[in-house]
């Protein structure tokens, strides 16, 4: 099997490279971790035995991540809501009503979100060797603090994406193969293919600023959590607090040091294929269990409106009112928000992730000063229906 055709899809402004191999009954996307592509070099070592495996019994989707491998390289650090787009655009493109979303490392988060913002696309969730943060907290002490991430970026100032880089990640990533003579040229190859250094910090920083511990709960599709035993980048305790805390999830410890999902890839197949074709052939792939989603309420309203009211009169006050109503409208489209509801100049709306919400509340209330007026903007998480 060869490295598929590469297609594009279109995620906003971005072209993000993906491809589909297998004809299986049931539909998997593939949302990789770290800054290695999907596409040519990975199919000409021990990767290819992953995708084969998927491959054999579903259709494997398999995308390049912004920034990564054959998708456009960005400006700025992306948001995650903006990221999990990303994998929406792709099964548009692919055809795909629904899936199984399949993540590893900063991918799982990214599924995560996805399949509590959209559970009728999401048919299972499946997580392998996933942080729940990046940066470390009171209850997840599994991650480094700020200070030693920060220490960390700069250590590597100067040498990311060289060879000796890249044995270095080897080593950390996937240990029992790091001393194989036939490994490591064909890993740095495919790193260094995959991945400019500057790409390569950009990702780290985007990774930084991960946090999913208030998803988790919201999550309410079939959840399979994996991970090895003696796994040193994400440590197995690190993700049985994250299978606690997503209702329903199940859990399987595999044996084994190495980190990387490339490395003898049949124990993750293993658990893989019954556990989605169980799901396929109880009929429950398509059941939606539950008609709520994760989404961010945001509310606005014109401040002090009763004492401009007075001051301006009320022709010239619902001329403001309607200027004031357009612009908001604008953003919440700008923005991909959702209109629930208007009660005088009040705005209720939803989003798929708090930094849209945020970032629209922003851009409202920065507009609605060339109008000389000023708004009162609230976000808060909620269940939506």
């Amino acid at each position: 099997m060869e490295s598929p055709e590469i297609r594009y899809a279109r995620s906003g402004d971005v072209h993000i490279a993906y491809g589909v191999v297998g004809d299986g009954p049931i539909d998997v996307v593939f949302v990789s971790g770290w800054v290695v592509s999907n596409f040519g070099v990975p199919w000409e070592g021990s990767a290819a035995d992953f995708y084969r495996g998927v491959s054999s019994f579903a259709r494997l989707i398999l995308f390049d991540k912004r920034g990564i491998g054959m998708s456009d390289r960005t400006h700025g650090i992306p948001d995650l809501e903006t990221r999990m787009d990303d994998i929406r655009a792709v099964m548009d493109a692919a055809g795909s009503r629904r899936a199984a979303i399949m993540g590893f490392p900063e991918g799982g988060p990214m599924s995560m979100l996805f399949a509590a913002t959209y559970p009728e696309r999401t048919a299972a969730l499946v997580l392998y060797s996933t942080p729940v943060s990046w940066l470390r907290t009171d209850d997840y002490p599994w991650a480094p603090t700020r200070e030693e991430m920060r220490a960390f970026l700069g250590s590597e100032e100067g040498v990311r994406g060289t060879d000796e880089w890249c044995d270095g990640r080897l080593r950390r990533l996937a240990p029992t193969t790091a001393g194989d003579p036939a490994i490591r040229p064909w890993w740095r190859r495919w790193v260094q293919s995959s991945a400019s250094p500057g790409a390569i910090k950009a990702m780290s920083l985007m990774n930084s600023e991960i946090d999913v511990s208030g998803t988790l709960s919201s999550i309410r599709v079939p959840t399979l959590a994996l991970n090895r035993t003696d796994d040193e980048d994400v440590p197995i305790d690190s993700m049985r607090y994250l299978t606690g805390r997503v209702p329903g999830a199940r859990f399987a410890e595999l044996p084994g040091a190495d980190h990387g999902w490339w490395v003898d890839s049949g124990q993750i197949v293993a658990e893989l294929k019954p556990f989605l074709l169980g799901l396929w052939k109880r009929g429950e792939w398509d059941m939606v269990e539950t008609d709520r989603v994760l989404a961010t309420v945001l509310f606005t309203d014109i401040a002090n409106s009763t004492a401009m009211l007075a001051e301006v009169g009320d022709r010239k006050w619902r001329g403001l009112v309607e200027q004031h109503h357009a612009l908001v409208r604008q953003q919440l489209v700008r923005y991909s928000g959702r209109e629930i509801d208007t009660a005088g100049d009040g705005f209720f709306a939803s989003f798929d992730g708090p930094a849209r919400a945020i970032r629209c509340a922003r851009a409202i209330s920065d507009g609605v000063r060339e109008l000389g007026l000023h708004v009162r903007a609230g976000c808060t998480p909620a269940s939506a229906r």
